[in-house]
């Protein structure tokens, strides 16, 4: 019985990613309705009959914290946690925040692409441009690292093509800019800590098994 007493704690990614799991959560009959106060300045909010805490984090800190084990769970992007690349495990595709993660830029950088020449990536998130280009284009690419509009790059002649997320595609048809490739599907991912995994399995596995009923899309990683 002492297990049972142990919380399991989660980090959510801020935002409409954390309103999304926490409707999913709900569902399940995990509620928090300290979460709800949009003006509480709490930083951990706990159910305290359900032994559950939770805590919103910066999405790129989310896999950190589950790494570490300051949360046993946490839910992020799954380009955060290729950008990130932290040793936790990848449970469930939470089938919502569907997007794409794409190298896009002008029409005429197509052909730069097709012939592999040293060109000029603008991205925010460099790992998954380096092995996108590296290890599965086998391109020689500079990669700069950006953190605010990435679209600027191809535009300024900063760089020839940049690696971004396209959800729409209405921002870089404005800015005639277009998808080239895609990289890889998007969506919201929930993470496990691997000790706590080990330690917590029936907890965490029927916490899974819940969730993934409530999940209409097919699984698909």
């Amino acid at each position: 019985m002492m297990m049972e007493e142990r919380y399991i704690t989660f980090a959510l990614g801020k935002g409409r990613l954390a309103d999304k799991t926490l409707e999913l959560l709900e569902q399940i009959g995990i509620t928090c309705r300290e979460m709800k106060d949009k003006n509480s300045r709490k930083l951990i909010f706990v159910n305290e009959e359900k032994r559950v805490k939770f805590f919103l984090a910066k999405g790129p800190d989310v896999p950190t914290y589950v790494e570490y084990g300051a949360a046993d769970i946490g839910v992020v992007g799954k380009d955060t946690i290729l950008e990130e690349n932290r040793r936790v495990y990848e449970v469930l595709d939470l089938g919502f925040g569907r997007c794409r993660m794409c190298v896009c830029g002008p029409a005429r950088a197509k052909e730069l692409l097709q012939h592999h020449e040293r060109i000029r990536v603008a991205t925010k998130y460099p790992v998954i441009a380096k092995e996108y280009f590296y290890n599965k284009k086998h391109q020689t690419v500079d990669i700069i690292k950006l953190n605010g509009s990435v679209e600027l790059g191809p535009i300024v002649a900063l760089s020839d093509v940049i690696v971004d997320i396209v959800e729409t595609g209405s921002t870089l048809k404005e800015n005639g800019l277009e998808v080239l490739e895609e990289i890889c599907p998007l969506s919201a991912r929930m993470i496990v800590n691997q000790v706590s995994m080990q330690m917590e399995t029936e907890r965490i596995r029927t916490l899974i098994l819940k969730m993934k009923e409530l999940i209409p899309i097919r699984e698909g990683v």
